[in-house]
């Protein structure tokens, strides 16, 4: 459920923030496009440490969806959402990203020269021949989820039944005498789902490119 709901608020996001990067030449782009990809190069324990910084009831942001909104993101399921949520974002917008760039840009323009709006273009053009790479990546993402650890349990903890994911409850198995066993189960649990989502992305990516006659 954490992961899902990772990638189906992130996606959205990193549709518009590849699009962004894609299509527009502006001041500070390459800080932006830095800034997008760093949890990818940090430590996940730092990325967590920082959320929790900006996140936290004292931080910045957390402080203010508590007082305005009663919203409480430290050590809950939504918390581990967002971490998840951030660990990914790089992988779907990278993805999202080399498929905008592979769209052929004189159809764009064709469909501006007959009059096309910017939306419609993205709509009926754009994103139907960019969704290999937009559904590759929430499904490599969605995997990824499944086996992020220390963004998670730094800002999230490990709390069975509440932010207690794949990983951290191998973790826990293992801090328990005679709980190899347990670990090994909930292992391969993860090897066969990371594994099953990364040959569903090759099989779909193809899938679709020759659908579109790539």
């Amino acid at each position: 459920m954490v992961a899902a709901r990772a990638v189906g608020f992130g996606l959205p996001v990193a549709i518009l923030m590849a699009w962004v990067l894609t299509r527009y030449r502006f001041v500070g782009r390459p800080v932006l496009n830095a800034l997008v990809h760093l949890p990818m190069v940090l430590p996940p324990v730092v990325t967590g440490w920082l959320l929790l910084i900006l996140f936290g009831v004292r931080g910045p942001i957390g402080i203010l969806l508590h007082d305005w909104f009663g919203i409480r993101l430290v050590f809950t399921t939504a918390g581990a959402t967002l971490a998840c949520a951030v660990m990914t974002f790089p992988i779907m917008v990278r993805s999202v990203r080399l498929s905008l760039e592979a769209v052929d840009g004189g159809l764009e323009q064709a469909a501006r020269t007959l009059g096309a709006g910017w939306f419609d273009r993205l709509i009926n053009i754009t994103l139907p021949l960019a969704s290999p790479g937009i559904l590759v990546g929430a499904i490599v993402a969605y995997a990824t989820c499944l086996g992020e650890f220390g963004a998670v349990i730094t800002f999230a903890a490990s709390i069975p039944g509440q932010t207690q994911t794949l990983p951290l409850a191998i973790y826990a198995a293992l801090q328990v005498p005679g709980g190899e066993a347990k670990a090994a189960e909930l292992s391969m649990v993860s090897l066969t789902l990371a594994l099953a989502g990364l040959l569903l992305s090759e099989w779909i990516g193809r899938r679709l490119n020759t659908v579109l006659g790539r």
